[in-house]
């Protein structure tokens, strides 16, 4: 094993049990290590605030949810960070005041190029002073999320027929702040309809929801905590010698036990911020849909209220039905476009682009050519169990397809390049079977399980109709 490979991913860790810690994921250390206590307080004094608010004067819950936000990124922050979020907000407004939609993307799209490019981004992160771990985390997403949550303002103000939204409503959007620097993002027409509520009424066993999700991130922090001190699954890919080493099945489970990984950490901290949202009276975005149930590209994501943002304007509003491969096309190429503008351009990223837009397209291709008469034919007459079998054969390729394309980002281009060939070139043909075999019958429980789960929803909507 390659010591100096490990020696910056592990750190002291659980020094009575001798344990080291995987500390490869500076966000995850960041959220529930280093600053564990800050954001606590921080989020603990919002919920508070927000709680004696509903139960007094619930029809300005939002102005002091505004307040409480302004503040406690004045006091992280400072003044001139706060000056530069507010001069694109009153940039974006300006603009919004046109209700020219194209005007809006151009805008916002040179917004947030100002805070993923140089010498743009370096020049205005230079206005703020002082030196702390969290301040280049807090800077740019902080950032980044408020161009996003402009761009939606402008562009339903551009929608809205008669007049405009005004600036306090933008300014109560943008600093709730349990989405400010961190997500997820709501939309703005979801945001002000949500928050505009003056009779605050919770669902039957709403509460007991909250409580029991609570539990669950909070047993979730516990397991990934074990994980980091014992298994190392984020440092080891960084030892190719050792990687090498591993048998085929070894290094397919370790690069899907790194999105598995990814997609615990995005549902846990999303979870965590949608708990305080949804005791604010808020239905915020969901939780990614869990990496293992993911067979199509289309349903792809680990932020939902980036790909929601993304779907509504971009993704949906060029390719309308996604019925037309030629609008399919230079949809998907738009949305990667602005997506690899918001993760930030850089050679890894264009690549992960590339691949994704190719998957999502190509799932749309194969799916066009499988609708013509002789296959549709063919497919009327078999059985609906024969049916979901052949598109399982599909989706088992498809899984692995979605796995090697975002090892891409989340480890590195060698360590991709590394699995793909053991999987299709060294391990061909035992391997590369037996793996397709085994997630092939995984892609048909999923199958299974969404046929239980649509019966049942439909049983339920024919319940209530009656």
């Amino acid at each position: 094993m390659n010591r100096k490979a490990f020696r910056n991913g592990i750190k002291p860790g659980w020094h009575y049990f001798g344990r080291k810690m995987d500390v490869a994921d500076f966000e995850w250390v960041m959220w529930f290590t280093s600053f564990r206590n800050v954001i606590i307080f921080a989020l603990s004094g919002h919920v508070l605030f927000g709680k004696i608010c509903s139960m007094t004067v619930p029809q300005h819950r939002a102005v002091v949810y505004m307040l409480y936000g302004f503040l406690a990124v004045l006091s992280s922050m400072g003044p001139a960070y706060l000056m530069i979020i507010l001069s694109h907000c009153l940039v974006l407004y300006s603009v919004a005041l046109a209700k020219q939609k194209w005007l809006c993307y151009v805008a916002g799209l040179c917004c947030l190029a100002s805070f993923k490019m140089e010498p743009f981004s370096s020049w205005q992160s230079g206005f703020v002073t002082g030196a702390f771990d969290l301040q280049d985390v807090l800077f740019y997403g902080g950032s980044g999320f408020t161009i996003m949550r402009c761009m939606s303002f402008a562009l339903e103000s551009a929608e809205k027929k008669e007049g405009i939204y005004s600036i306090f409503d933008l300014l109560k959007y943008n600093f709730y702040l349990p989405f400010f620097f961190f997500g997820p993002v709501m939309t703005f027409d979801q945001f002000l309809a949500q928050v505009s509520h003056r009779e605050l009424r919770r669902k039957d066993d709403e509460m007991r929801n909250i409580r029991v999700h609570a539990l669950i991130h909070v047993g979730a922090i516990i397991a990934v905590d074990i994980f980091f001190h014992f298994f190392y699954i984020l440092t080891l890919p960084s030892d190719l010698k050792f990687t090498n080493r591993l048998s085929d099945w070894s290094l397919a489970g370790l690069a899907y036990s790194n999105l598995v990984y990814d997609w615990v950490k995005a549902a846990v901290m999303f979870g965590v911020i949608n708990t305080i949202a949804r005791l604010d009276h808020l239905d915020p975005p969901q939780p990614p849909k869990c990496i293992t149930m993911l067979y199509v590209f289309a349903e792809t994501h680990f932020d939902r209220g980036i790909n929601d943002w993304l779907c509504k304007y971009v993704y949906d509003h060029i390719g309308e039905n996604h019925d037309n491969i030629i609008k399919e096309l230079v949809a998907s190429i738009a949305t990667f476009a602005v997506t690899t503008l918001w993760l930030g351009p850089c050679e890894i990223i264009y690549i992960w682009s590339v691949f994704n837009c190719f998957g999502l397209n190509f799932e749309l291709w194969v799916q066009k050519f499988f609708q013509q008469a002789p296959f549709a034919k063919l497919e009327a007459k078999m059985s609906a169990a024969m049916s979901r079998r052949i598109r399982a054969v599909f989706g088992a390729v498809n899984f692995w397809a979605i796995i090697l394309f975002n090892i891409l980002a989340l480890n590195s281009l060698e360590f991709a390049l590394l699995v793909t060939r053991r999987l299709l070139q060294t391990g061909f043909p035992v391997s590369t079977l037996s793996i397709w075999f085994i997630t092939y019958c995984g892609v048909q429980l999923i199958k299974e399980h969404e046929r239980i789960l649509a019966i049942k929803e439909e049983k339920s909507a024919k319940a209530k109709a009656e």
